[in-house]
C-alpha cells in the first residue's frame, strides 16, 4: 500500500476537550510564546486595514461624480498608505508566526524522538516503524502548517466575515440581507461541490496508481512472465485497470463540467443580482455609486472568506487529530534511562543465573516461549544455546538485556536480581553481536565508537586491530573516515561483523551475547570473524546463540532448548554420548 499522504490524514472532531488537548502544543514554545501573541496583534491590524480598503475605494469613486480632485488625491494617498501598512503588518505577522512555529515544532520533534527512543521493547513489538515515522513527519508537518499559516488564516478570515457583515449592514440593511440570503449559500455549495470533485479526482489517481502496481510487478517479475508465457495474461490485467482509469476520468470530467457551469451560473449570477439590487437602490436614492462599489468589494471579501474558512476548518481538524496522536505517543510510559558516559558506568563481574524463568511475549500472551528455564554461567564461561528455530534462544538474550520483564522466576547477575539494576548499569555492561549487523550511515570510526562515544583515536584503532578489522579499514582511501552507507551497505557481511566486534571490544562488556554471529558468512570471512570473536570472548562471560555447531564445540556448557525448555546440557563430548539426544541428532545432520 502507498504511504498515506499528508492530505489524507484523518480528521478529528473539534470539541472543547480536543481543543484543550491541542493547546498542549504551547507547552513546547518555551520563551517564544510572546511571538505568537504579538503575531495575533499584527493579524488584527492586517484585517483592520483590509476592511478599510473597500470603503476608501467607494469614496474614491464618489469623488468622480462630485468632481472633487483634491479629495480624490487624498483618498488615493490614503489607499497607498493602507497598502503600505498592510504589507508591513503582514510581514511581521508571518515572520512572528513562523519563528514561533519553528521553535515550538523543533522542541516537539526533539521531545517526541527522545521519548520514542526511550520506550520499551514491548511498545515496539506492537507498533510498526512506518507508523511511528509518520508521527514524526506527517503529523508534525500538519501541526507546523496549522500553526504557521492555517490558524492565522482562519482567524483572519473569521475577522473579515464578521467585520465585513457589520460594515455591509451599516451601508445598506436591505442589500446586506439579500447578499446574505444568496452569496454565502452559493459559496458553501461551491465548496461542497469542489470537495466532491477532489475526492473523485483522488479515486482516479488511486486507479492510476493501481495500474502502475501491475506494471511494476510485471517488470520486476519479467523472468516469471516469460517463463510461463503469460504476456497476454498480463496485458489483459493491465487493460482492465486502464479501462477503469478511463471510466473514472470521463466521469470526473463530466463533474468538473457541471462545476464550471455551476460557478458561471450561480456564483456570478448572485453577484449580478446584488449589483442589480444595488442599482435599484441608487435609482431610489437609498445608496450612492461609491457605496455600491464598496458593498460589492465587501461582498467579495465575505464570500471569499466563507469559501476559504471551510477548507481551513478542515485543516484545523487534521491538526487536532495529529496533535492527539502525537500526545498519545508522548503519554506512553518510557524506560528510566539517564545520560551516563560509558566510562562512569559501574562494572559488574558477569555471573549469570536463570532460576525457573517463564516468559510470554506481550503481543502473544497465549504462547509460552520459555517455561521453567534454569542455568548458570560463571565469570568467563562460554555458554552456548542451541536448538531448532523458534524455541526461545534469542528470547533468553532479550531477557538478559531486560528488553522485556519475565513472568515467573528470577534472573540474577552477580547474585543480584536483574530488576534491581538500573538500565544504564545493566546494558552498559553487556554487548551483543547479532547475525544481521546494522551499522549507522556514518563513518567506520563513528560506528566503532558507538560502543564508547568518548573513546580516543588510539582506543578505536586498537579495537579495530583486535577485531581483525584494521587491515581492511586501512585499505580504504578514507580509512576510518570511510562512509559505510545506509545500514552498512557499502561493506561486506564479514566486514560489518568485524566492525560490530570492534564496537563490542571498545565497550569492554562483562557479558557478551553472540546471536548466530557467523551463520551467514562464507568460509574465509567466518575464519576471520571467528578469530576476532575468540579475542572478544576472553575474560568475559559469553552467551552464544549458535546455528553452526562447529563454532561452539569448545563451549564450557551447551544448553539444548526445545519448545521453550532446556532438555539437555553439558559439554560437546558429554552431549554426543546421548544416543537419542537432540544435540547429537543436530550434529549428525550438520556434519554427515
Amino acid at each position: 500500500m502507498p504511504r498515506r499522504a499528508e492530505n489524507d490524514l484523518p480528521k478529528a472532531k473539534i470539541t472543547a476537550s480536543s481543543l484543550q488537548r491541542g493547546l498542549q502544543i504551547f507547552k513546547f514554545s518555551g520563551n517564544h510564546r510572546w511571538k505568537f501573541y504579538l503575531g495575533l496583534v499584527f493579524l488584527i491590524l492586517t484585517s483592520a486595514t483590509a476592511l478599510a480598503f473597500p470603503k476608501l475605494v467607494g469614496m474614491l469613486v464618489d469623488c468622480a461624480k462630485e468632481g472633487n480632485l483634491p479629495k480624490a488625491n487624498n483618498i488615493a494617498l490614503g489607499l497607498l498608505g493602507i497598502l503600505f501598512c498592510q504589507a508591513f503588518f503582514s510581514f511581521f505577522r508571518l515572520s512572528l508566526f513562523i519563528q514561533f512555529t519553528e521553535h515550538t515544532l523543533g522542541n516537539l520533534r526533539l521531545a517526541l524522538y527522545s521519548h520514542l527512543i526511550k520506550l520499551p521493547m514491548t511498545f515496539y513489538s506492537q507498533r510498526r516503524v512506518g507508523e511511528l515515522n509518520s508521527r514524526l513527519s506527517a503529523d508534525t508537518s500538519q501541526i507546523y502548517d496549522t500553526l504557521a499559516t492555517s490558524l492565522a488564516e482562519f482567524l483572519r478570515q473569521f475577522t473579515l466575515i464578521i467585520g465585513g457583515i457589520i460594515l455591509l449592514a451599516f451601508m445598506s440593511e436591505k442589500l446586506t440581507l439579500m447578499m446574505l440570503a444568496i452569496v454565502p449559500l452559493v459559496v458553501i455549495a461551491a465548496v461542497i461541490f469542489g470537495r466532491f470533485i477532489r475526492k473523485y479526482s483522488k479515486k482516479t489517481s488511486d486507479a492510476v496508481a493501481e495500474s502502475q502496481v501491475v506494471v511494476e510487478e510485471t517488470l520486476q517479475g519479467i523472468t516469471n512472465v516469460k517463463a510461463f508465457a503469460n504476456e497476454w495474461f498480463e496485458i489483459g490485467r493491465y487493460s482492465e485497470r486502464i479501462k477503469e482509469v478511463i471510466n473514472l476520468g470521463i466521469k470526473g470530467g463530466q463533474y468538473r463540467g457541471y462545476f464550471a457551469s455551476f460557478i458561471i451560473l450561480c456564483l456570478f449570477g448572485s453577484i449580478v443580482a446584488v449589483v442589480w439590487y444595488g442599482v435599484v437602490l441608487i435609482i431610489q436614492g437609498d445608496m450612492k455609486i461609491g457605496e455600491l462599489v464598496s458593498f460589492v468589494l465587501y461582498s467579495i471579501f465575505v464570500g471569499a472568506s466563507f469559501g476559504g474558512i471551510a477548507e481551513i476548518y478542515s485543516q484545523l481538524q487534521k491538526a487536532v487529530g495529529a496533535t492527539e496522536r502525537v500526545f498519545e505517543l508522548l503519554g506512553e510510559e518510557s524506560e528510566q534511562i539517564k545520560s551516563v558516559p560509558q566510562s562512569d558506568i559501574p562494572k559488574i563481574k558477569g555471573e549469570v543465573a536463570f532460576e525457573h524463568v517463564a516468559f510470554s511475549y506481550p503481543s502473544r500472551q497465549e504462547i509460552q516461549v520459555l517455561r521453567d528455564v534454569n542455568f548458570s554461567a560463571d565469570f568467563g564461561q562460554k555458554i552456548a544455546l542451541v536448538g531448532p528455530s523458534g524455541v526461545g534462544k534469542s528470547t533468553i538474550a532479550s531477557l538478559l538485556l531486560r528488553f522485556y520483564d519475565i513472568e515467573g522466576g528470577h534472573i540474577q547477575i552477580d547474585g543480584k536480581d536483574i530488576s534491581q539494576y538500573d538500565l544504564e548499569t545493566l546494558r552498559g555492561n553487556m554487548s551483543i553481536v547479532p547475525q544481521d549487523v546494522i551499522l549507522f550511515g556514518g563513518t567506520i570510526r563513528e560506528n566503532i565508537a558507538y560502543g564508547k562515544p568518548e573513546a580516543t583515536e588510539q582506543e578505536i584503532e586498537t579495537a579495530a586491530r583486535r577485531a581483525n578489522a584494521y587491515d581492511f579499514v586501512n585499505g580504504f582511501p578514507e580509512k576510518f573516515d570511510t562512509i559505510v552507507g545506509e545500514r552498512g551497505i557499502k561493506l561486506s557481511g564479514g566486514q560489518r561483523q568485524r566492525i560490530a566486534i570492534a564496537r563490542a571490544l571498545l565497550k569492554n562488556p562483562a557479558i557478551l551475547i553472540l546471536d548466530e554471529a557467523t551463520s551467514s558468512l562464507d568460509s574465509e570471512s567466518e575464519k576471520l570473524v571467528q578469530e576476532a570473536l575468540e579475542v572478544l570472548m576472553e575474560g568475559r562471560t559469553s552467551i552464544i546463540i549458535a546455528h553452526r555447531l562447529s563454532t561452539i564445540r569448545n563451549a564450557d556448557k551447551i544448553l539444548v532448548l526445545d519448545k521453550g525448555e532446556i532438555i539437555e546440557q553439558g559439554t560437546h563430548s558429554e552431549l554426543m554420548l546421548h544416543e537419542n539426544g537432540l544435540y547429537r541428532s543436530l550434529s549428525t545432520l550438520q556434519f554427515s
